[in-house]
């Protein structure tokens, strides 16, 4: 684009899952919105340049070669860092930042951000989420509750397309669903179990963001039914998952109103000390390091979580000496993530009769079920799991020869093997930290950012529960060979930060009202992680999507009425 044009109605700043939200909801309702992007254009269809790649095509069966992982100690630890994906990730030498305290952060800098590369869960917060800090006294109270958001689940379900059951648990709320895959016969077997075992405990399907059986609406997007390769990190041609470059960007696209500009280092947002707001944001152009300012009526930071930090922290004035917003002094503080620590895995000599046919993209889901009408353990909150069961074959390597060959030729099933991760809720503490480094810079003259995030107690305690009680939920479906593992890993490697800027009733303890707005400058809001109060232990991008949709709406309305 030109930079001949520089003002806008709206400018929004990140186009990952919430950005994208945005700058959707913006277009739509005639609004000229600018979407800041620091990374490259990434185009649906266009640029997923493995996509249709055939395994034998890649050089080295999908693995990073070892210089690369060498290279990128933090990102290559990521699930999805591979062969086929490994461009939609940063380069950890080009992006670096101090860690006080080890913290993989991992990121997707292009257009999309990491909406490409998401594992698609999504399931409701429900009242037992929103009320958590208000029951045990950590956090602060939210300012909403479920009431509130339940219409912008509705509305953000139907347009990005969620396959589910309804389950009718109260911990995890109904929403507007396209039909379910099949859970396979063990899964269904450990759900029947754990249900006729235990009160309160459920095995579901994984609600995902998949088009199982897309609705008009999705076809309008030109999206189309997911095929099941489960290839989704490589970008989806067939749009069958939800992403911003299938299905928000171009939507935006399409009214004509959305000028989107990649390459884009956002420095800092405009603070105009006379007029008593934020006036713009001012970039660094990534390739040519030229500096250029952008003018806007309302201001969505939407960078994802620890960058939306790094940007208000860095958006000083003599209003705001510490961060844009920051009167409570509590930007970057109160930082959460989820606790993905803990495994189980075992054999099931069951069903041997059977086998799984096709791929699917989602296994079972095991809502969260302690601590949740009334406090039962000796920690806070609670963890939900993930479950699955597969069958797998099996070769027979020994002996030489003919005999060897016919095995090799013939491999035969092995047993059912089944696994559980754990999702912790972390308590958000002021210990929890991210802060501008005071002396190093990046390639862009932005500050690193410094990460002081650590597990406590809690969180130990919480890991022990956890392969207890799926230990032994294992034993009574009959499975055997039950082993438990907890990976120490560093927290970060969820990709679930959230916090910073933190919502709340009292502008004292908090930087965001209820409607995502900072409490001490009306025209920004804040609407991905950066905004969470606590983390629940639903996977949250669902959430931000609600969020963006209703505060995107608020501010609209308030335009109308010239309050910002």
């Amino acid at each position: 684009m030109g930079d001949n044009n520089r003002n806008f109605d709206v400018i929004v700043i990140g186009s990952g899952i919430s950005g994208g939200w945005a700058a959707k909801e913006f277009c739509e309702k005639g609004l000229k919105t600018l979407v800041l992007e620091r990374g490259r254009d990434v185009r649906h269809l266009k640029d997923y340049p493995t996509t249709n790649m055939m395994p034998w095509e890649f050089e080295h069966r999908g693995q990073p070669p070892f210089a690369i992982q060498e290279e990128n100690p933090v990102v290559s630890r990521c699930y999805a860092f591979r062969e086929d994906a490994m461009h939609f990730f940063v380069k950890d030498k080009e992006h670096p930042y101090v860690q006080d305290k080890p913290f993989d952060w991992i990121r997707g800098y292009q257009v999309g951000g990491k909406s490409l590369l998401w594992a698609r869960q999504t399931q409701r917060w429900s009242d037992y989420d929103f009320e958590g800090p208000a029951r045990d006294g950590y956090a602060v109270d939210w300012p909403i509750r479920y009431k509130d958001i339940a219409p912008w689940y509705s509305y953000t379900e139907k347009f990005a397309g969620i396959s589910g059951n309804k389950d009718g648990i109260d911990t995890l709320p109904d929403g507007e669903f396209l039909p379910a895959l099949e859970l396979n016969c063990v899964e269904n077997y450990f759900s029947d179990v754990v249900s006729k075992s235990y009160d309160g405990r459920h095995v579901i399907y994984g609600r995902c963001a998949h088009l199982t059986k897309p609705n008009q609406i999705h076809l309008d997007q030109g999206r189309a039914q997911c095929q099941k390769r489960v290839l989704c990190q490589r970008g989806c041609p067939f749009g069958g998952y939800f992403s911003s470059n299938s299905s928000t960007i171009p939507w935006a696209e399409k009214t004509g109103n959305l000028t989107l500009r990649p390459h884009s280092v956002v420095q800092s947002v405009i603070y105009d000390d006379k007029k008593g707001k934020v006036t713009g944001v001012r970039i660094v152009d990534s390739e040519t390091k030229e500096t250029i300012e952008y003018y806007a009526r309302v201001i969505f930071v939407n960078a994802a979580a620890l960058n939306t930090n790094l940007i208000l922290l860095n958006s000083t004035s003599s209003r705001f000496p510490n961060g844009l917003g920051n009167d409570s002094g509590l930007l970057g503080k109160y930082v959460a993530f989820h606790n993905y620590r803990a495994r189980v895995s075992a054999v099931y000599e069951g069903f041997m009769d059977r086998k799984t046919d096709g791929r699917s993209h989602t296994g079972a889901y095991i809502p969260r079920f302690r601590n949740v009408k009334k406090q039962e353990t000796d920690f806070l909150r609670g963890y939900a799991a993930g479950f699955s069961g597969s069958r797998y074959n099996q070769t027979n390597n020994e002996g030489f020869g003919e005999s060897l060959k016919n095995q090799i030729d013939n491999p035969t099933l092995g047993p059912w093997r089944v696994g559980s991760h754990m999702m912790g809720e972390t308590i958000p503490k002021e210990s929890n930290t991210v802060s501008l480094d005071p002396n190093q810079k990046d390639a862009w003259g932005m500050p690193l950012l410094k990460i002081n995030i650590a597990y406590d107690d809690n969180d130990e305690k919480m890991v022990k529960d956890y392969l207890e009680q799926l230990s032994e939920m294992f034993a009574k479906a009959g499975f055997t060979d039950i082993k438990t593992s907890d990976s120490k890993q560093a927290p970060g490697l969820d990709i679930h930060e959230m916090g910073g800027a933190r919502m709340g009733n009292d502008p004292k303890t908090s930087v965001l009202n209820k409607w995502n707005q900072l409490h001490a400058c009306k025209n920004v809001f804040i609407t991905d992680g950066a905004s969470m109060t606590s983390t629940s232990t639903q996977n949250p991008s669902l959430t931000y999507m609600a969020f963006t949709a209703r505060a995107a709406d608020y501010a609209m309305q308030q335009m109308k009425k010239n309050e910002i």
